[in-house]
């Protein structure tokens, strides 16, 4: 597990305590519906009461978009899958700020031109949150902590 610098300061043995953490796309999905996906540390956190999870409204926009595409499966339609899973989920709506849509574009060295990447990026780092993902753009992006 990655943590900034002041998430590591409030650490308490291998334990971390009230870390805020946005869950990047693909771990939202693979959560509810392949779980075996994710990380040991990514479950760990992810499972763990005293953290705080966070869900970007890109993260919704880009689960919508995989479906209409035929990348990923949601039933009985996409909409209604991501209302439910919504209501189903103790996750923090993160909002879209000018700030973050700003920042998005002065990532300099980020690896990715995804745009969906480079917001859920941008959010992490404007409101101090570890993003968990499988990325390894993000992973290689020093300035963003995260977690898998």
């Amino acid at each position: 597990m990655i943590l900034s610098p002041r998430q590591r300061g409030r650490a308490s043995g291998t334990r971390c305590a009230e870390v805020r953490l946005l869950l990047d796309t693909h771990v939202w999905l693979w959560r509810l519906l392949d779980p075996d996906r994710l990380s040991v540390d990514a479950e760990t956190a992810i499972a763990d009461p005293g953290n705080e999870l966070f869900l970007s409204p890109i993260s919704v926009w880009e689960a919508l978009v995989l479906s209409r595409k035929g990348r990923v499966s949601l039933v009985p339609t996409a909409q209604e899958w991501v209302l439910d899973a919504l209501r189903r989920a103790a996750l923090t709506a993160v909002p879209l700020s000018h700030g973050i849509a700003m920042r998005s574009e002065t990532l300099h060295g980020f690896g990715s031109e995804d745009p969906a990447d480079r917001f859920l990026v941008a959010t992490a780092l404007e409101n101090d949150l570890s993003l968990v993902t499988a990325d390894g753009a993000m992973h290689a992006f020093e300035p963003v902590a995260t977690v898998w």
